[in-house]
């Protein structure tokens, strides 16, 4: 089929896209910071019978994920597909109220979403144009699309990268080039982020929140690559606002 290259990989979301992908016959090219567990996820994709390779970058780093967008290339051949997984943010960096708000805090979203996923599409578009073939798949947050006030401080950023796929996606539907958002609103079952949720409330004996299954959400952006035509798909356990 081709190769997708998935940056940002992490043992949720991530993974999933990579073993959906991979059971369609993809070469999986796995993108992190962190070497550490790197070896684990390409065992687990092999005992699937699916052919992986690992790579090492921040792809908040222009340079670096340049060079590993290259690096991939030599390595397995064009890309045909790209999952941008968002960058896990730094400690301290994470939601904050609409109203504690000012411009520093919501500047860190912007340098760690948005931008590098802008860098990312600017650095394979031109090959996927020349080939006349290509995918851009860019999960987002729900705060980008409804007015979420407790998760305010990644609202602006939230929807400017929703708005920039969005826009991608008119730009390219005619010139053989797909490109879509999964709109996330809720835990992703496996993630690092939902395993520190489900420790926190273990200690305190209270219920978890309800929690997604990446693998259901892996199923839809197949379906959406099949099909080539939705912008964007929702997945949400928060409850939207009227």
């Amino acid at each position: 089929m081709g190769v997708i290259a998935v940056l940002g990989v992490g043992p949720g979301l991530g993974m999933s896209i990579a073993r959906r992908f991979g059971r369609e016959g993809f070469t999986v090219a796995l993108v992190s910071r962190q070497a550490a567990r790197q070896a684990a996820y390409q065992e687990s994709l092999r005992a699937d019978g699916i052919e992986s390779r690992a790579f090492q970058a921040d792809v908040r780093d222009p340079v670096g994920l340049r060079k590993v967008l290259a690096a991939i290339t030599d390595d397995l051949g064009p890309i045909d597909t790209v999952y941008f997984g968002p960058v896990a943010m730094e400690p301290g960096a994470g939601p904050m109220p609409i109203t504690e708000v000012d411009a520093a805090a919501a500047r860190e979203p912007f340098e760690t979403l948005v931008l590098p996923a802008i860098e990312l599409v600017s650095a394979v578009l031109p090959d996927m144009l020349d080939r006349g073939t290509g995918a851009i798949l860019i999960p987002g947050g729900l705060s980008g699309k409804y007015p979420i006030p407790m998760l305010g401080r990644l609202a602006p950023a939230s929807a400017a990268l929703r708005m920039y796929v969005l826009t991608l996606h008119e730009a390219l539907k005619d010139r053989g080039i797909y490109a879509a958002t999964l709109t996330i609103g809720g835990l992703i079952q496996g993630g690092d982020i939902h395993a520190a949720v489900t420790r926190h409330f273990a200690q305190s004996e209270a219920e978890p929140p309800a929690s997604l299954d990446p693998a259901e959400i892996a199923e839809t952006a197949w379906s959406m690559y099949v099909g080539r035509e939705l912008p964007e798909s929702e997945f949400s356990t928060l409850p939207i606002p009227a």
